[in-house]
């Protein structure tokens, strides 16, 4: 029985979460009380609105068959009026919305809809890994451009070369940024809609963290840009913002020809959405924005807590503008990864920035995922180990 696995899954490598989970599987072993910040794994509790239309949906037989490739229209109706409301930007729910089993998938599965062999993905790096990882499980090559806090962590479109454009199929970007936590201005996403046209490039924006922004700050939505419907399209998630992450619900928007190729890539690979969690998806977009509000301070004041604790043992970082993570450069003499295992020891799990990219070197990503007092003590227990900056 053959046994290999293909050069592409080979050439892969070691998916950053999937090694983590072992470390911390090995260091609770040994019996040490771990403070995990490594995935954003949300631990709010999902708003009772929303159990409750997924209690109810659940004893509707009709939800206990397969759901329809593209999704309930309802669920649809409810993102076009959701986006509307929020960007001002009309969605045709028949074609321009596309449920998704996470955004996570859906990301995936774009680049089977569009990369060959010969064509490219342009990504920054670092970057959240399935932005790269899916053109290379379809075959195809990603040219990385890199970013930092030399330009901002804003990539420099105009430098790559024309015999890498005259290849490029998708352009991948996602402000607020994981795992960098950085922004880009309105002024960024109009220059790059202008440059995209005339290079014919997709453009592919995942906004994962649309919601979860602070001190006034306001994401933009590519779609926002006069023209970019034209060649874009969009991911959302309700992970973060609900605390959705386990349900795996997402949704893409924009141009309907780009969404009808990733439904024909979907609907060969799996059968859509359970409709109970459409249901309780549904629930969760009609939430006011009083709720929206209440995250947001939660996630601040995680930020402010572990920003201000880091900072008082010789860390001198900018507070994020968005995102449910910090960024956090690693003191001198320490990789990420040889970083990362001190505060192992220490009982703090951070995940190692160069999982997310060669760039990433230097730094790793600390998720508030716990509430302000423990992340003043995981400040402590770096601390006492010895781990400041």
């Amino acid at each position: 029985m053959p046994t290999d696995t293909s050069a592409r899954l080979k050439s892969l490598p070691t998916y950053v979460f999937a090694l983590i989970e072992k470390t911390k599987e090995e260091a609770r072993a040994k019996g040490i009380d771990l403070i995990d910040l490594s995935m954003g794994n949300p631990n709010l509790p999902v708003p009772k609105p929303i159990i409750d239309r997924m209690v109810q949906a659940l004893q509707s037989p009709e939800n206990m068959r397969y759901p329809t490739f593209d999704g309930k229209l309802a669920f649809r109706n409810a993102v076009s009026k959701w986006y509307k409301d929020r960007y001002n930007v009309d969605l045709d729910p028949q074609n321009e919305v596309l449920p998704l089993i996470g955004s996570k998938e859906g990301l995936a599965h774009l680049a089977y809809a569009y990369i060959d062999t010969d064509d490219v993905t342009i990504a920054p790096n670092p970057c959240y890994p399935v932005h790269a990882r899916g053109t290379l499980l379809a075959g195809g090559t990603v040219h990385y451009l890199p970013i930092g806090p030399e330009n901002n962590y804003i990539p420099d479109y105009k430098s790559i070369p024309d015999h890498i454009l005259k290849k490029t199929k998708l352009f991948i970007v996602s402000y607020p940024s994981n795992p960098t936590t950085a922004v880009a201005p309105r002024e960024f996403f109009e220059g790059l809609v202008e440059w995209a046209k005339d290079k014919n490039i997709i453009l592919v924006n995942d906004l994962a963290y649309a919601e979860l922004a602070f001190d006034g700050y306001k994401p933009t939505s590519i779609l926002e840009i006069p023209g970019a419907k034209d060649f874009s399209i969009e991911f959302h998630t309700m992970s973060k913002t609900y605390s959705m992450a386990g349900w795996r619900v997402g949704f893409a928007i924009g141009n309907k020809n780009i969404i009808k190729a990733l439904y024909n890539i979907k609907s060969n690979m799996d059968y859509g959405l359970f409709p109970a969690v459409q249901e309780a998806a549904i629930a969760a977009l009609e939430l006011p924005q009083s709720y929206i509000d209440e995250i947001c301070d939660q996630y601040k004041a995680r930020r402010d807590a572990l920003i201000d604790g880091l900072n008082s043992i010789g860390w001198n970082i900018e507070k994020p503008k968005a995102t449910m993570y910090c960024w956090i450069p690693v003191p001198k003499g320490y990789t990420s990864a040889q970083f990362c295992e001190k505060a192992l020891a220490a009982g703090v799990v951070f995940s190692p920035g160069n999982g997310f990219g060669s760039n990433g070197e230097g730094y790793v990503r600390a998720s508030l995922i716990v509430e302000p007092a423990k992340l003043k003590e995981a400040v402590e227990r770096l601390k006492k180990a010895n781990l400041t900056y």
